[in-house]
């Protein structure tokens, strides 16, 4: 069966005064009719801009996408025409932005904003218009939509504006949905809420959802697929109880292992040492080698693949699905973890 959606090879940079910054190089993951895939990741690793890649939303310039495809129902968007692109946007794939008080336009009503999308892709009359909006902001759990409908952004509490955008990104239906961070800011009732809410959306109208987000809790709670990405590469990819049971790359250990335990009391939290690199500057070899634990081994010196040879994404056999990991090392990590007793994080 086709997919619903196919990221090929996708390479997104931007053209800078400080150089070349290549903020999507070589990503590929896909997503089928129902399905939720997490992008899970630090700031600055490339997940939103492989998002807004999928929308065609890079600004151009300093922004291009310059290789790979990103294939809709079988149709390559990257090749579409602008014009295609807006009929496509709202209509096929929605996105939910990440901070709605900046993606909602203060000076319209919050229901003018949703007819607006209704209208351009439904082509149906203001009235028609204005009771399928009413009717969103009902499905999304918002009380007194009527009374909502006639209200500016700034008169709704950061809850009810995320709801207002995800009515606006399904009023028209749309077959696969990208929520760029949508619980941010909100505290962890709310952030209940909205996870429900999407998942609930999601079996009845059976979309595909892209998640993005930095938050693993999240990830675990709606993901069936997980891609971990790091300085704008994919670095593993697997199901979701794989990625928490079975990791194998030294980032997504270090995600997980920094996950606050309720059963350490004040134990301190384990962190990844050191920053993301620019990505201007990545390293020649493996991105992530100049914050790994593993390169001060013997094993892992300067001179070896880690700091000269990017890893490519390789199938880890034996685990029976599809779990890859781009790791010149992830065989020996994982024996000397074994060897020394060492638990998952998520088992910890």
């Amino acid at each position: 069966m086709a997919k619903l959606l196919e990221v090929k090879n996708l390479k997104t940079y931007f053209y800078t005064d400080d150089g070349i910054a290549k903020a999507v190089d070589n990503v590929s993951y896909d997503l089928d009719k129902g399905e939720t895939l997490g992008l899970v990741g630090e700031s600055g690793c490339g997940k939103s801009v492989s998002a807004l890649s999928i929308m065609r939303l890079i600004p151009d310039p300093p922004g291009k996408i310059v290789g790979g495809e990103i294939l809709f129902k079988g149709e390559d968007i990257v090749k579409k025409t602008e014009r295609e692109m807006q009929d496509m946007r709202g209509n096929d794939v929605a996105m939910i932005f990440q901070e709605p008080m900046t993606s909602l336009n203060p000076v319209f009503t919050c229901g003018f904003q949703i007819d607006e999308a209704v209208i351009l892709h439904q082509k149906v009359s203001k009235e028609e218009a204005k009771k399928r909006s009413i009717e969103m902001l009902r499905l999304v759990g918002i009380p007194a939509p009527e009374q909502r409908y006639m209200e500016y952004p700034h008169q709704l509490s950061g809850g009810l504006r995320q709801r207002v955008m995800i009515a606006m990104a399904l009023s028209c239906n749309p077959e696969i949905l990208i929520a760029d961070e949508p619980t941010t800011a909100l505290d962890v009732t709310v952030q209940a809420q909205i996870l429900e809410l999407i998942r609930k959306l999601q079996d009845e109208l059976g979309m595909g959802v892209i998640m993005i987000t930095h938050d693993l809790g999240v990830i675990a709670e709606i993901s069936k697929r997980v891609a971990v990405m790091y300085a704008s590469k994919v670095v593993e990819y697997s199901v979701a109880d794989e990625i928490f049971y079975n990791p194998k790359h030294p980032y997504t250990l270090g995600l997980l292992s920094s996950i606050p335990k309720l059963n350490k009391g004040a134990a301190r939290l384990s962190t990844i040492e050191g920053n993301v690199p620019a990505a201007t500057n990545y390293p020649v070899g493996c991105h992530f080698c100049t914050r790994c634990k593993y390169v001060d081994s013997k094993l892992y010196t300067k001179d070896s693949k880690c700091w000269n040879v990017e890893p490519v994404l390789e199938q880890i056999d034996g685990t029976g699905m599809m779990h890859t990991v781009a790791c010149h090392y992830w065989k020996e990590i994982a024996s000397k973890r074994e060897k020394s007793g060492e638990k998952t994080p998520a088992a910890a």
